[in-house]
């Protein structure tokens, strides 16, 4: 008994701790039930549609694997060389056999060197064109989907999950998976090698293989969870940080610097515990591996050195110093791999969580798509009609309410009416931005819905107060849609709503850097551009939301001459709150809560002395009011 008393003391060590951490599992699992957390996608399916994507690279990742199986090479034969160096020195020493087995452990390590090196450029390059892949289909996804999808989307999270998720896939192509192939090769590889050399010690070994598994597993459940929890902390941070960031102009107006900042600082403090609770399941996982691992080492010198003093053998086996000198190599090459791919399923993890992540955008169906039998529109008239259309935001709160109305080819549209009572709406409604609940829109008689949608949209050109600039310069944000056209044309259309006049004052002209969102240029100028970018395009339907409402009145004479010149060219659609703006179109339409009240030219409606009326007697009061006060 006293002989065995060092292996079962360590043995006990190690059941207390597989006992307590078995205990906490079930703990935790139980927790994780009553808590009803939500069901998640199985490593198995996104490992399936992960693996499409390498699909393409067959070739390349079969050539890792050969080269992969040369490196291996090393780690199984280097310890039977250095165990035949030992037992030489021991009993007949030979410099000239010594040098040459020196010779063939550099040749061997020389081969695994260029194999590694080989291996990592293969894998670098063909993990990046995945990364892209992924980047790309996710970029286009989100492009797919519709306005009312976006909105509920925040913009932090769209960019974290096309930025920083496609990163940690790519990494585990480049990296994880295979090292998780390499070792367990290598582990397969160690113990038949050990099998072959000596039984005894390969059982030794394999006593702690279970404990192995059960921390793995253990790990894993709690891997999984502290790693979506980092994901979903770094998105809620990159959302908070997308906005506020956006709107930091406003935060300084309203003094709001120290909440904001307390906000900043909880939202850090959730990113921090979440990477502690990380750092801690890794931090207890690696060191319970390698607790096994000098176990191991302990046991096998307690066994070698009782054989060699005691002359004992196992299963007939003697143990030489040779052999024990081979399996201490070789106990570390069989949990090397082992603590690595603790790591590697550390990173494995991360790399599922950000693949679920993005799998779970990809998820999306777009609720706006081209119908089977869509057709494409070379040319329109222009002509609209509304068939008694009924739409809703959300269930049952209906914006418009059995709208109609028929708009003839080149005519001039203004809807009008008290905000919320649905103008913007139908505007976004022609263009096909949300599908409609009841009813029917129809372009030149064919129901938008029977139109693709890239071909419906090519012939609308929309000015919208809000106006977005990307970064680059003036020439790229107003030939936004095509490219090819003169800067003659383009100063011809900045002409046209009169941008030439600031555009030829500045030093780089259309060359002119934009900066983020256009905040080098004032509302009026960025609306003036907003015009020159629809106009150039000569669309067949012109779209005014609000557009001139960050003009000077000026400027806004100016942008009424231009807008003269082209209400021949195509249909024009007009919301403005200025009613001075649409007195010359041909039809005007007043809604309210999502009605038509009252519909004729301006004239006519102020002989009806309805709403119309109101609102215009109503806004000239107010304008005189401002003239006297001036």
């Amino acid at each position: 008994m006293r002989e065995i008393m060092p292996i079962l003391i360590v043995a006990g060590i190690i059941g207390v701790f597989a006992v307590g951490f078995l205990m906490v599992f079930l703990l935790e699992k139980n927790k994780k039930e009553s808590m009803g957390f939500e069901r998640n996608m199985a490593d198995r399916e996104i490992i399936r549609r992960l693996l499409a994507y390498a699909k393409p690279y067959r070739g390349q990742f079969a050539l890792v694997l050969l080269v992969m199986l040369l490196s291996i090479g090393y780690d199984l034969i280097s310890p039977l060389l250095v165990g035949r160096i030992e037992e030489m020195v021991k009993d007949t020493f030979a410099l000239s056999r010594l040098y040459a087995m020196v010779a063939v452990y550099a040749g061997i390590l020389l081969v695994s060197l260029v194999c590694t090196y080989v291996q990592a450029m293969v894998l670098q390059k063909t993990g990046q064109k995945i990364l892209s892949a992924i980047r790309m289909d996710t970029f286009t996804h989100i492009e797919q989907l519709s306005h009312e999808q976006l909105t509920h989307l925040p913009v932090g999270k769209l960019v974290t999950r096309v930025t920083n998720d496609p990163n940690a896939i790519s990494y585990m192509f480049t990296n994880i998976l295979v090292t998780l192939v390499k070792n367990v090769m290598v582990i397969f590889g160690v113990l038949g090698a050990m099998l072959s050399l000596n039984l005894s010690l390969t059982l030794m070994v394999l006593c702690f293989v279970p404990f192995v598994v059960l921390f793995t597993v253990i790990f894993r459940k709690f891997s999984r969870k502290v790693h979506r929890q980092v994901n979903d902390a770094t998105t809620d941070l990159n959302t908070y940080l997308s906005e506020n960031l956006s709107g930091i102009k406003i935060t300084q107006i309203f003094n709001r610097e120290d909440k904001k900042m307390a906000d900043f600082l909880e939202k850090s403090k959730k990113l921090k515990r979440a990477k502690q609770a990380r750092m801690l399941v890794f931090g207890i996982f690696r060191p319970m591996v390698y607790m096994l691992y000098i176990s191991s080492v302990m046991c096998l010198l307690y066994m070698g050195g009782r054989a060699s003093i005691e002359g004992q053998t196992y299963f007939g086996q003697a143990l030489t110093s040779g052999v024990i000198v081979t399996f201490y190599m070789y106990i570390s090459k069989f949990f090397n791999p082992i603590q690595t791919l603790a790591e590697q399923f550390d990173m494995l993890q991360r790399s599922f969580a950000s693949a679920e992540k993005i799998f779970t955008i990809l998820d999306i169906v777009p609720d706006v798509v081209d119908s089977p039998d869509a057709i494409e529109l070379e040319n329109i008239r222009g002509e609209i009609e509304f068939r008694d259309v009924w739409f809703s935001y959300k269930p049952d709160e209906w914006v418009l309410k059995g709208v109609s109305f028929h708009v003839e080819p080149r005519q001039t549209v203004a809807f009008v009416g008290a905000t919320g009572s649905g103008k913007t709406t139908i505007l976004s409604l022609i263009c096909r931005n949300y599908n409609i609940q009841k009813g029917q829109i129809l372009i030149d008689g064919i129901d938008i819905q029977k139109i693709k949608i890239a071909s419906l949209r090519r012939h609308f050109g929309q000015m919208l107060q809000d106006v977005f600039l990307f970064s680059g310069d003036i020439r790229g944000n107003i030939l936004l849609r095509s490219e090819g056209i003169s800067d003659e044309a383009v100063m011809e259309a900045c002409r046209y709503v009169n941008a030439d006049k600031f555009i030829n004052r500045l030093d780089k002209g259309l060359d002119e850097p934009v900066r983020e969102r256009g905040n080098n240029f004032s509302a009026g100028q960025r609306q003036l551009l907003s015009f020159a970018r629809t106009i150039i395009h000569k669309p067949s339907v012109i779209i005014l939301d609000e557009a001139t409402a960050n003009i000077d009145t000026e400027t806004e004479l100016l942008i009424q001459d231009s807008l003269e010149k082209i209400r021949n060219i195509g249909t024009m659609l007009i919301v403005a709150h200025r009613l001075s703006t649409i007195q010359h179109a041909d039809n005007i339409i007043v809604l309210s809560d999502g009605k038509i009240m009252e519909q004729g030219d301006h004239q006519t409606l102020l002989h009806q002395h309805g709403m119309y009326y109101q609102l215009y007697t109503l806004q000239f009061s107010k304008e005189q009011m401002r003239a006297a006060r001036a």
